[in-house]
């Protein structure tokens, strides 16, 4: 059990992912401990409840008062919470200071048609008039 809960304080993005999917497959906001009790491994209650906040804190996340304390739902659906790590990866990528225009090449040279079609309209809808 130890080296389980090493692993989870080790990895807090895993820890918020596992979070994440508790919430998303529940079928209404959830508190501290039936986060807990849903998860896969034995963790503290501070350690659930420091994942909730910090989830809380950076937007993905909502709470509504439930006793004493809180229970927490998604803010958004795990398809649109998908979507949006997928261009928050995208958008590191293009930060990081490497090559810009080659990270772009590359992944257009490696869209379909349809994916073509679709990032042109999105670019068009982005142009001023």
């Amino acid at each position: 059990m130890d080296e389980q809960r090493g692993q989870a304080r080790r990895s807090s993005g895993s820890l918020e992912r596992a979070v994440l999917e508790v919430l998303a497959n529940s079928s209404g906001p959830l508190t501290v401990p039936e986060v807990r009790d849903a998860l896969s491994v034995e963790l503290a209650y501070t350690t659930v409840q420091t994942a909730l906040v910090r989830l809380h804190t950076k937007g993905v996340l909502a709470r509504e008062r439930s006793g004493r304390s809180f229970a927490y739902r998604p803010v958004e659906t795990p398809e649109a919470m998908q979507v949006g790590a997928a261009a928050r990866r995208m958008r590191k990528i293009l930060d990081s200071g490497g090559d810009r225009r080659g990270v772009l090449a590359r992944f257009v040279a490696d869209l379909s048609h349809e994916d073509e079609a679709i990032l042109a309209d999105l670019l068009a809808e982005t142009e001023p008039e």
